[in-house]
């Protein structure tokens, strides 16, 4: 970094970070299923009383779900959604569609990550393969349009998905923003990009030097990164590789019915002590 260079702070709490997200936004959560997702972000969603949220993920489960349960999401662009081997189908997701308090357009996963990377490339659409005989483009009013060099077949294209954020959580970042997520990244490079803003929840904070000796396993640079906020132990109870498991009977313990097991989960959520 140069010297003297100067930037903000973008250092924030998880209620100040969750704080710049109005109702009404659109999110593209990342991580998959109940492995690095933002899941400490998701859950101050709810606490702050957020609404109308459309969120966009190719494989979301606890939480997509979570924000059904609590009624904070109201539409969505979803892939595969489950809740993993061990615990089936996402059920309060399940519900919120079949009730119709969910919009739902509804994708494959490909799909999805072709509209993410046409807003990323700056285009209105992109191809997508695998499509023939699926029911999805004529569900979404998708086009098809002949190879134009007239070398293949027809091909589907998706239009360009621009969420207003990513939010992401990581392993590591340091005081400038740049972040770096240890093991597979899942769809979080393509959400960053595509996004208008991006938004972070990290399990620490290192230095910057760190980052300058191997500046390839930047995942999303400082730049791109509006804030962030250090959480321990933010994705539980899903996993962070190679920090922690998932934390399978707390897991359990959320698929219980009722309110009152929805607050007991809120309130054992690690994030508690940091949230003023």
């Amino acid at each position: 970094m140069p010297s003297g260079f100067n930037q903000p702070d973008k250092c924030v709490s998880i209620a100040e970070l969750v704080d710049r997200v109005p109702s009404g936004s659109s999110l593209a959560l990342g991580g998959s299923f109940l492995h690095r997702g933002p899941f400490a972000f998701v859950r101050e969603l709810i606490r702050q009383k957020k609404t109308n949220l459309e969120i966009i993920k190719q494989s979301p489960g606890y939480d997509i779900d979570l924000l059904c349960r609590a009624g904070v999401a109201k539409r969505a662009r979803t892939g595969i959604v489950a809740m993993e081997g061990n615990f089936g189908l996402a059920p309060a997701y399940r519900k919120a569609v079949e009730s119709g308090q969910l919009e739902l357009e509804e994708h494959a996963c490909a799909t999805l990550t072709a509209g993410l990377r046409a807003a990323a490339f700056g285009i209105p659409f992109q191809p997508c393969g695998g499509l023939s005989g699926s029911d999805l483009p004529a569900l979404n009013n998708w086009k098809c349009l002949e190879d134009p060099y007239g070398n293949g077949d027809p091909v589907w294209v998706i239009p360009a998905i621009t969420p207003d954020y990513a939010v992401i959580h990581a392993n590591e970042v340091d005081r400038l923003g740049n972040v770096r997520v240890l093991g597979t990244w899942h769809w979080d490079r393509i959400m960053s990009r595509a996004a208008k803003s991006v938004l972070v929840v990290a399990e620490r904070l290192v230095e910057t030097e760190i980052f300058a000796k191997q500046p390839e396993l930047t995942l999303i640079p400082y730049f791109m990164v509006e804030a962030f906020s250090i959480v321990k132990s933010g994705a539980w109870p899903g996993s962070c590789w190679p920090d922690y498991e998932i934390d399978y009977p707390a897991v359990e313990g959320y698929l219980e019915a009722g309110e009152a097991s929805l607050q007991k989960h809120l309130n054992a959520a690690p994030e508690i002590k940091g949230i003023k």
